[in-house]
């Protein structure tokens, strides 16, 4: 992927790109997945919200952030990935 395509967004000003957003998949959190709302004066609301989502409440979360939260996704993806592996060589856990 090439540098300039890293953090590519169709709208300014999302809840993908909000502090406030709590999405359960940070990696999927731009299509396919939602996510709380954790604004002070909305947290009350309980709100559910998409990452294409937007309000006059956004705040830019940081690129350190940004970059901090994928980060530990992409790991905890790995070991997810590791365990799985692993599993499926044991065997009987995938025969029929």
């Amino acid at each position: 992927m090439e540098e300039s395509n890293k953090h590519i967004t169709w709208q300014g000003e999302n809840c993908l790109l909000c502090k406030y957003f709590v999405p359960n998949d940070v990696i999927n959190a731009d299509l396919l997945e939602r996510g709380k709302c954790a604004h002070p004066s909305l947290v009350r609301f309980n709100l559910v919200v998409s990452g294409r989502d937007w309000c006059n409440l956004f705040s830019k979360m940081s690129d350190q952030r940004r970059d901090k939260l994928l980060e530990e996704a992409f790991k905890r993806d790995d070991e997810q990935l590791k365990r799985l592996t692993e599993e499926s060589k044991k065997p009987g856990n995938f025969d029929q």
